[in-house]
């Protein structure tokens, strides 16, 4: 997510949704709680923001084509907005960059992840590898089955690639005695350029097909 730039108060390192909920609103908003943990949010480009509107944008026209063809389907699309994580409580959330989910059954109800069908990251050139991999652990410890990440170019304002990831959670044949450090994890089952496609196309959580000229900065 990216926020406007505010010099960061000394917090402690845990906290909980209702302390949370006590911090002024721009510092609140930059902080994702893990199990209690805060863990402050990267600042991204004005082209992280531009991109992940135009992607949310994207998927819900393609979230809607699908509902016409079949009522009984609901879904919504959106963007920036938290996920939290167990049946009850609010001190383990993160905030996806874009999501897809399950339509609630009454209005202003909390996002839990087993509602979420897509998770996705815009990523900025300031995301390390291990803030991509931690947060994907967590999406996929969550049992949300569809994981998107989108990289951004380093020297022009656009996309680079787009890559889509199903939940694996039942890992294959490893050697006695070795064990998976996450028992559940994503596997890459898509992946497009502006380069190599005219248009990102996928089947899963409904059909998507996205031409890039819908994502031109």
């Amino acid at each position: 997510m990216a926020s406007p730039r505010i010099e960061r108060p000394d917090l402690p390192e845990y906290m909980t949704w209702e302390q949370l909920e006590q911090l002024p609103e721009e510092i609140a908003r930059q902080i994702e709680l893990w199990d209690g943990r805060v863990v402050w949010l990267r600042r991204g480009p004005a082209e992280h923001q531009e991109f992940t509107f135009a992607l949310t944008g994207a998927l819900k026209r393609s979230a809607g084509a699908e509902m016409s063809e079949n009522p009984e389907s609901c879904w919504r699309v959106i963007l920036e907005t938290n996920v939290f994580f167990g049946h009850s409580g609010k001190s383990d959330f993160v905030t996806p960059d874009f999501l897809v989910y399950r339509c609630p059954t009454e209005p202003y109800q909390d996002i839990r992840a087993h509602d979420v069908l897509l998770a996705g990251e815009v990523l900025s050139p300031s995301n390390t590898q291990t803030d991509i991999d931690e947060k994907k652990a967590r999406y996929a410890k969550a049992g949300i089955p569809w994981y998107w990440e989108v990289t951004l170019e380093r020297e022009k304002s656009a996309i680079a690639m787009v890559r889509a990831f199903a939940l694996e959670d039942s890992p294959g044949a490893l050697p006695e005695g070795v064990h998976p450090l996450y028992p559940a994890n994503y596997l890459l089952i898509g992946k497009w350029t502006p380069k190599d496609s005219d248009a990102i196309r996928a089947e899963y959580p409904f059909p998507i097909e996205i031409p890039w000229s819908d994502l031109e900065f």
